[in-house]
């Protein structure tokens, strides 16, 4: 191993010691107690608190320590926080500009995110102590909006996980089970949010990185189209990949929350801040007078969804039907088409970008892991396992896949984009034949995985991945919880690998108590009518069955 293993080893020390020490230094306010006050602030949504900041009966400085002391809480049972600017952001918050859209708001960031003065090293050690050296764009418009950057949040190395995990930082767990994964890569920010520690933050989304964890967690996301929410200055591990669009987009504890920080950040026209940003403003989109049509997706033919999650789906087409809304199930152009394109795309170079910083004996990703394995197997071999997945095994769907998991020349990347461009028309054609406004599925087919769930469960992202590829506006909101009683799997039989390595993981009994979400997808740049659609859901869910009940954290310390 040698001296590159030894300064791995070193590095993810030297971090670890840096944040316990940053903890226990901070000032005395953040080490007691929440106070009455406290819990008055972390109860309030974005916009009371904004309100009341901007009218000056509340400081800023109040509402810092709030959400300090209730983020090092989430940490301490989850490990969600990788930079905690906590010292620096007391002066952030005492100079804050009292009049914009989000006045006084501490705001969680992904560990992607750029912070001048502070490592973005996204769980590579290599990276540790190479701070940023200036503040990206997104950081500098939420800034001058008023909001405070308190802390940065957990990640997987390689970002390519729903699980979020490295050897720099450890482990996030989920606030609900610490057996489960939070989500990924933006897990550490639903853990933190679910838990309470902040209430509105940032992810990125490139295969479901937002959405996920959001299903996994119990928050709410929306999933931006590409070019209208800025990105340029943050950290990423395969930089110049475009073939699939990788998003930073909002998170957040409470849909009403997620409306805020929407219509803030585009609201401050984010086309000043960041050249990659197309001038749209923020356009208020209600249903008032006509109710949407609603397309509904049951399976995408390559993971039938598990007990809980059709469960999930169920409730909300009910809530919707009993609200007199037209609900149809649609069979959309190959899900599993955009599984071979988007999965090709994104390791079009076989993994070598998102590789590359790593050392020699560092940990990567289980399914990561996988994949690269996959991607870089001989041709010759990969011919004979595919001959024998379709021939033996009579498993057409992965034979297919794995056939093509290949190294892409420019001519080949060419052909996958093209292939791309007229999945997309086949999209748009269905879109206006079906007449529906938004389109309806599960996140995943699975509630949260357990720990090292992704070495089965890479391959089974379709249902977010598809709207990457897609470049689609999509949403996510927390319907129910797993129940061990309503969710049993019963006898099933598994059509193909990836859905067999899917399901040996689902069990109701240990899942009791996780979030189930729904997903709710719009056409490209359609955020805020994404936003309107998860509004018209969450107005039926509650009328229906009383709506989604968040996560208490007096109950989360009882269950971590």
């Amino acid at each position: 191993m040698g001296f590159p293993y030894l300064a791995h080893k070193r590095a993810c020390a030297q971090k670890q010691s840096d944040r316990r020490e940053t903890i226990l230094t901070l000032p005395p306010v953040y080490h007691t107690p929440l106070t009455p006050f406290d819990k008055t602030i972390l109860s309030q949504s974005v916009a009371e608190t904004v309100s009341k900041v901007q009218a000056g009966t509340l400081e800023p400085v109040d509402v810092l320590h709030a959400f300090g002391k209730k983020a090092l809480e989430a940490h301490n049972a989850t490990n969600c926080l990788t930079e905690i600017f906590l010292p620096n952001a007391e002066d952030w918050a005492k100079g804050c500009n009292k009049k914009g859209p989000l006045a006084g708001m501490p705001i969680s960031l992904k560990d992607t995110a750029g912070v001048a003065g502070w490592d973005a090293c996204i769980g590579y050690s290599a990276w540790v102590g190479k701070p940023i050296q200036k503040d990206s764009a997104l950081v500098r418009l939420l800034r001058d909006a008023g909001a405070v950057p308190f802390v940065k949040t957990n990640i997987p190395i390689t970002l390519l996980s729903f699980e979020s995990k490295n050897d720099v930082f450890g482990t996030c767990t989920n606030p609900h089970n610490s057996k489960y994964s939070p989500g990924g890569s933006s897990g550490g920010e639903a853990a933190l949010l679910a838990y309470g520690g902040s209430r509105i933050g940032i992810g990125t989304d490139v295969a479901g990185s937002v959405r996920c964890p959001a299903h996994y967690s119990g928050v709410y996301s929306i999933k931006a189209s590409m070019h209208r929410f800025p990105k340029t200055g943050n950290g990423t591990s395969i930089p110049g990949q475009i073939g699939i669009p990788a998003t930073y987009s909002p998170m957040t504890r409470t849909l009403d929350d997620l409306g805020t920080i929407w219509k803030a950040i585009v609201g401050m026209k984010p086309w000043e801040y960041d050249h990659s940003c197309i001038p749209l403003p923020w356009r208020d989109f209600a249903f008032t007078e006509v109710k949407p049509k609603w397309g509904v997706i049951w399976d995408d033919g390559v993971v039938s969804p598990s007990p809980a999650c059709r469960r999930a789906l169920q409730e909300v087409i009910s809530a919707l039907e009993s609200s007199g809304h037209e609900v149809i199930p649609i069979s959309p152009p190959s899900p599993l088409e955009a599984l071979h394109i988007g999965s090709e795309l994104l390791f079009a170079d076989a993994g070598k970008v998102v590789t590359r910083p790593m050392r020699r004996g560092e940990w990567n990703d289980e399914g990561v892991v996988e994949a690269l394995r996959m991607f870089r197997l001989p041709r010759f071999m990969k011919r004979i396992y595919a001959w024998y997945l379709r021939y033996i095994r009579r498993d057409e769907i992965y034979a297919g896949l794995v056939e093509k998991w290949h190294e892409k020349t420019s001519v080949e990347y060419f052909a996958l984009i093209s292939r791309r461009e007229a999945y997309r028309e086949k999209w748009f054609d269905m879109w206006n034949e079906k007449g529906v406004d938004f389109v309806l599925t599960v996140p995943n087919s699975l509630p949260a995985v357990p720990h090292g769930g992704m070495k089965e469960g890479f391959k089974a992202c379709g249902y977010t991945f598809m709207f990457n590829v897609l470049d689609y506006s999509a949403g996510v909101l927390p319907v129910t919880h797993v129940d061990r009683r309503l969710d049993v799997l019963g006898n099933f039989n598994p059509r193909n690998a990836i859905e067999r390595g899917q399901y040996r993981m689902y069990d109701a009994d240990k899942m009791h108590g996780l979030p189930v979400g729904v997903q709710v997808v719009g056409r490209r740049l359609e955020e805020e009518k994404v936003l309107a659609g998860m509004q018209v859901i969450e107005s039926c869910l509650k009328q229906h069955n009383g709506g989604y009940t968040l996560l208490e954290t007096d109950s989360a310390l009882k269950t971590i």
